[in-house]
């Protein structure tokens, strides 16, 4: 299982890039970013200085969306920086959230997303796409190499993710969900024709190593309680739209009855005042709270659901240590041991 994480573009931008450069030193495979341009920094920007001062890691956004940029530029964005960089970069997308909603938006529909990865992957893949009456191409970008990872939770999202998406996103890490919807995915890629294991899929939520004090314990669910809040912005559509009775499973909607809006200026932040009605075992669901070994049991139950990467979710007071704690404690423990000698034939 490769492990990456999830940074804020928050200012100043050098402290973005050397948390980058710090995970690849810890063996982070993946560096992800947050994109709402109205509430961070534009992340091609900073995705171009850590691609500059790393070697290995791979960059893109958790997640963009098809409605505030051109499909077009965010293509040739990643092409671009491939050119640069050689094929370092990935593109998160979704129907999109806080960077709609902070323009008085609604999230994309499902054609309308279904549209923008077919655009944006063939062009990052160096190859023509019709738009229109009017056929396009990078001419370029012919050895660019651009993977679409598709992040959603409701019932028709994960088919169409299923369908059409290199790799599947969900945004939490509790195994019982995680298991459903990895369910959802691959049927889907079946019912398409596809072979449902060509699907990665990326777990991504907050990790916070603690001592293994009940005080610890306390003060990392405080650091983590925006997550649940988070989430519960799509969880609330999903309601709206399937009903609270449907086949999306109730350890995902049932939470949210408390739920009294959301303050998009508190928006992945510790602390957030409008998270205060996620309750802790939510917390302790969606997220990887505790000592070491007890992360290391949580990623071991995802990677046997099939789960190829989990993304940590780094918006809270201990984001060195959590790099640290994760490259020393954790990401060596994961690995797979391989024998260094071999039998005699």
């Amino acid at each position: 299982m490769d492990i990456g994480v999830v940074l804020q573009c928050t200012p100043p931008a050098s402290r973005v890039v050397e948390l980058a450069r710090v995970a690849e030193t810890h063996g982070f495979s993946h560096v992800w970013t947050f994109d709402s341009h109205l509430l961070w920094q534009e992340p091609y920007v900073i995705y171009s200085q850590i691609l500059a001062v790393t070697r290995k890691v791979v960059v893109g956004p958790m997640v963009t969306n098809p409605s505030t940029r051109d499909w077009t530029v965010t293509a040739s964005a990643f092409a671009t920086l491939n050119e640069m960089y050689g094929n370092r970069t990935i593109c998160g997308i979704g129907r999109g959230d806080s960077a709609v909603r902070t323009l008085g938006g609604r999230p994309a529909n499902l054609a309308t997303l279904r549209e923008s990865i077919d655009v944006i992957r063939e062009l990052g893949n160096g190859h023509a796409v019709t738009i229109g009456d009017t056929t396009v191409r990078l001419p370029w970008a012919g050895d660019s190499r651009l993977p679409v990872w598709v992040a959603g939770y409701g019932p028709r999202a994960l088919d169409l993710i299923g369908e059409v998406a290199d790799g599947y996103i969900l945004q939490l890490a509790d195994p019982d969900i995680t298991a459903w919807t990895i369910a959802r995915v691959r049927a889907a890629a079946e019912r398409a024709g596809r072979d449902p294991n060509e699907v990665t899929i990326c777990v991504a939520a907050p990790a916070y190593i603690t001592d293994g004090s009940e005080s610890g314990l306390k003060h990392a669910r405080e650091q983590c309680r925006w997550f649940g809040g988070m989430v519960g912005n799509h969880v609330a559509d999903i309601v709206t739209r399937y009903g609270a009775g449907s086949e999306v499973p109730a350890a995902l909607t049932e939470y949210i009855a408390g739920r009294q809006g959301y303050d998009y200026n508190q928006h992945g932040r510790a602390g957030n005042t409008h998270a205060d009605f996620v309750p802790d075992t939510i917390v302790d669901r969606f997220c990887l709270l505790g000592t070491p070994d007890e992360h290391l049991v949580r990623l071991r139950e995802l990677e046997a659901l099939g789960v190829d990467q989990f993304a940590v979710y780094l918006q809270h007071d201990a984001k060195t240590s959590t790099l640290e704690a994760y490259g020393e404690s954790v990401l060596p423990r994961l690995a797979h041991p391989v024998t260094a000698t071999a039998s005699a034939s």
